[in-house]
């Protein structure tokens, strides 16, 4: 397996446990540590961090080591601000653009996250609900660049709102559908706009 690759599963792992909380705020990351749980060098752990460090997971400090950054709710709202400028261009050119197969698609979504049990599977869902309708844009970067904000506003999330989630339908989702099957892009995209700051509103009682 190479360094890269490795890397990545080492990334994907830290990850994962910062967004849930496992690896709380502050925490150390050791190198030798992680290097040993991965059975691998330091180069492969070297590169996860700075991954990390590059979507804002994790800080490097002189004389302090890789720490996970903490919480700030001023990020959470430029995260918010960003999120909503592209995932409204994204579903600006997707809506256009999106089969009836892509329906499909985003309505097996949408029933998926509405039916999670769960803060953290719901969380998960909804990233995907959120990716299947904007994947039909057909512009990959404008798609990881907004990967990397659902990872940052998906630790925010969970950490903030345990207490304020239960099971429900979301509405907002079923009707931005309703308005892409009808082809009305523009009322879908005001709706995907005022639904994203209504949930970092949420996120920040």
């Amino acid at each position: 397996m190479s360094n890269a690759t490795i890397a990545d599963r080492i990334y994907d792992t830290l990850s994962e446990q910062i967004i849930r909380g496992t690896l709380p705020p502050g925490e150390k990351l050791r190198q030798d540590h992680i290097a040993r749980a991965f059975d691998t060098s330091h180069v492969p752990v070297r590169e996860a961090f700075l991954k990390l460090e590059a979507h804002g997971l994790a800080v490097s400090l002189p004389r302090r080591g890789t720490r996970v950054s903490e919480l700030d709710s001023a990020e959470l709202r430029e995260i918010t601000e960003m999120r909503t400028a592209l995932e409204v261009l994204a579903l600006q050119h997707a809506g256009l653009a999106m089969t009836t197969a892509e329906l499909h698609l985003a309505e097996e979504a949408r029933k998926a996250c509405d039916a999670a049990e769960d803060l953290p599977t719901w969380e998960a869902r909804n990233r995907a609900f959120h990716r299947a309708i904007l994947t039909p844009c057909r512009m990959p970067r404008l798609l990881a660049a907004i990967d990397d904000l659902h990872i940052a506003s998906a630790r925010h999330l969970l950490a903030n709102w345990k207490s304020g989630w239960s099971q429900r339908e979301d509405k907002d989702h079923a009707a931005i559908l309703s308005l892409l099957r009808r082809r009305d892009v523009t009322a879908a995209c005001e709706l995907l706009r005022r639904h994203l700051r209504r949930a970092d509103r949420i996120t920040l009682r």
